[in-house]
């Protein structure tokens, strides 16, 4: 009796057989799904922990190099306190306001030729002045000159005297340009490619607009050159010239140029220079220069 009594618990119908069939494949399906999760989550974890490793080692030597970086100090070299930029005079511990003075000061054609002179005009603490001003490097006529004379001097008044013969500007070689006062090698390559561009020079005052050309060099370049005849000075005809060939005066652009033809399509000719400061994006600060170029016939 207790057998069939057994029995009957193992005795299920087809349905029932399903249904268990089917539990048990979704617990085999958790199970795999369980150990596969694990599984990954292991080797990405290993994997990121590597790279981890990877990146520390990097921010070390990133930490390493910033503290180098702070410890190394600003070392200063011989320099003429006359030209001293914004960012030099704060790397130097210069504030603004000091630095602003002197540039204000070097504004109106004067220089400092002392470190009495550079701290009345800065207005430098004591303790900055003895840490910068060993570092002071004047011109050698500076040094050597009479010391009674407490005024103010032009950069080039104490300079020992030397005949200088005037050459046309245009004729200048090379060699002539480097003769002036901070221009070098380069700046000479850049002075005679400038006259290139227009054929020849129709002013001194172009130089000014010439980069690296400093107002002190401007200042010699006065002294030593001239603009002799401009007889073949090239010209261009502000009222028959087309976009293209305006655009090619150095001066010019081809947004300018075309400003150029367009207020004359709308306005006629132009009868003077002045008539370009109506257009806009005029280069008004070169305008008398730019007036010995053209021709208004």
């Amino acid at each position: 009796m207790l057998f069939y009594k057994l029995k009957s618990y193992f005795l299920y119908s087809r349905n029932h057989r399903s249904g268990i069939f089917l539990l048990i494949g979704l617990i085999v399906l958790i199970q795999v799904a369980f150990y596969t999760v694990n599984f990954t989550d292991f080797f990405h974890s290993k994997n990121t922990s590597n790279q981890d490793l990877k990146w520390l080692a990097v921010q070390e030597e990133i930490d390493s190099l910033k503290k180098v970086s702070s410890g190394k100090k600003y070392e200063i070299y011989p320099f003429n306190p006359n030209f001293i930029t914004d960012y030099k005079g704060y790397k130097l511990g210069l504030s603004v306001a000091e630095i602003d003075r002197l540039h204000q000061f070097r504004a109106t054609g004067k220089y400092v030729n002392s470190a009495t002179e550079f701290q009345q005009v800065t207005k430098v603490s004591d303790s900055l002045l003895r840490k910068i001003s060993p570092f002071f490097k004047f011109p050698d006529w500076v040094k050597n000159k009479n010391t009674t004379n407490k005024g103010k001097h032009s950069f080039y008044d104490s300079k020992p005297t030397k005949t200088i013969v005037k050459k046309d500007i245009n004729l200048a070689s090379k060699e002539d340009l480097m003769e002036v006062y901070g221009i070098g090698d380069k700046i000479s390559d850049i002075i005679l490619k400038e006259k290139e561009k227009f054929g020849m020079f129709a002013s001194l005052e172009q130089l000014q607009f010439v980069w690296g050309v400093s107002p002190e060099a401007y200042e010699d370049i006065q002294k030593r050159f001239f603009i002799g005849d401009n007889l073949s000075l090239k010209k261009i005809n502000i009222n028959s010239s087309n976009t293209k060939t305006l655009a090619a005066f150095p001066y010019f652009n081809y947004a300018f140029a075309k400003e150029i033809v367009t207020y004359r399509s709308m306005n006629g000719d132009l009868k003077k220079v002045e008539d370009l400061t109506k257009i806009n994006n005029c280069p008004e600060e070169k305008l008398k220069i730019i007036a010995l170029y053209l021709e208004f016939n």
